[in-house]
């Protein structure tokens, strides 16, 4: 390829089947790969302007339904079947089976705790005692910046502001409820206007950045497993001792036993979620049901809790402190994404909260199933008959 070749673009309508054509013919003829498949599509690129650049065709993951579970939540309520987008061969059959479990147990029981997002400006002035006496200032006009923040959205709404003194810095962390959106780029809009009010308000001298990486973008931290990031939500079933043996050839005590000894693991190599595998069933999810796949590293994060109860039945919890996900906007409204999401019943506005719980109890199928599988010994040989192409 020559220095001055650039990849084909139209400045009037980019977003074309020919202009899909002409970029995968420049692939073609520097790159001598034949896009066969690649070009296969039903997707009208006409949809697609705020989903992707240079659009040249689609990446087709296998889709699979695990299933059914039973939910017994606030928001999902009944027996779902669950769309997963893997290359992971048992990934599916591992689920089910935890869904099998969960079903025949009665369900699983979610509640949603609490929404926010963020955006966490950071403010650098001449001293420390400066920005001390500027974090004062912002709790006294709370009501201005919240109203100046507002004005950028019909959706978003301020609740409260988080502030820390770093030397001369001052930062702020904004936290907005969203509704049904994921909402980064809302409460970016939001926090740019609330800044500029603050810019035009406040006689001081300094200087500011809109993002100081306190709001965590695309990173697991410490201070979402605290203060909420997307919706925590929580998913806890019990676990009858015969079932669980009956099902899945494990003692209750002995997974008790074994869920100690991963809690120590867990800590002892600093891991952001001390159950089995919280990323895989998320990240499946993610990618059938249009979310920002990128959020997988924040909303994986989380915390296991299991009780021994005095009759051997076995209590078993999932915290997801940071679930980011949103059934509007994004690539929720893409065609494939928007059936798996009708699938679930969670198509549009006022489903954020039951998808979120559908993917708590789905986070539960795995972990569940996983565990026991280990201590059963079906791990390697499971991934052995199903996991390999042969």
């Amino acid at each position: 390829m020559t220095e001055r070749e650039r990849i084909p673009r139209s400045k009037d309508n980019d977003y074309s089947t020919d202009w899909a054509t002409q970029r995968r013919e420049f692939i073609e003829r520097h790159c001598g790969t034949k896009l066969d498949h690649v070009s296969r599509y039903s997707i009208d690129p006409q949809l697609l302007p705020g989903n992707i650049e240079n659009f040249i065709g689609v990446a087709q993951v296998p889709l699979g339904i695990a299933g059914p579970l039973r939910i017994n939540g606030e928001y999902a309520s009944g027996d779902f079947l669950i769309p997963m987008a893997t290359t992971e061969g048992t990934l599916v059959a591992s689920y089910s089976r935890g869904m099998r479990a969960i079903s025949e147990c009665g369900g699983v029981k979610t509640t949603v705790v609490e929404q926010f997002m963020q955006r966490a400006p950071a403010f650098v002035f001449t001293d420390a005692r400066e920005a001390r006496e500027f974090g004062a200032w912002v709790e006294n006009h709370f009501a201005e910046i919240k109203a100046a923040a507002e004005s950028t959205t019909r959706i978003g709404k301020l609740t409260h502001i988080q502030q820390w003194s770093v030397a001369r810095t001052r930062y702020l962390r904004f936290n907005y409820t969203t509704g049904d959106a994921a909402g980064q780029n809302m409460v970016s809009k939001a926090t740019y206007a609330a800044c500029l009010w603050i810019k035009s308000a406040y006689k001081g001298s300094y200087r500011y950045q809109l993002s100081g990486n306190m709001d965590t973008d695309k990173k697991h931290s410490h201070m979402n497993m605290l203060h909420t990031r997307g919706t925590r939500v929580i998913a806890e079933t019990v676990f009858p001792r015969e079932t669980l043996q009956r099902l899945m050839g494990v003692d209750t005590r002995q997974l008790w036993e074994a869920r100690n000894i991963s809690n120590t693991g867990a800590m002892l190599a600093g891991a952001a979620y001390n159950g089995p595998h919280s990323a895989n069933g998320i990240a499946a999810l993610f990618i059938a049901t249009g979310q920002d796949e990128a959020n997988v590293v924040e909303s994986h994060g989380g915390l296991v809790v299991s009780e021994l109860l005095g009759n051997g039945d076995y209590y078993f919890s999932i915290t997801l402190p940071s679930l980011i996900v949103g059934t509007f906007g994004g690539g929720t409204a893409l065609p494939t994404q928007r059936e798996c999401l009708e699938m679930l019943g969670c198509n549009g506005k006022d489903k954020a909260k039951k998808f979120a719980e559908i993917v708590a109890a789905t986070v539960l199928a795995g972990d569940i199933s996983l565990a026991c599988a280990v201590l059963a010994g079906d791990w390697v040989s499971s991934h052995e008959k199903m996991g390999r192409n042969r």
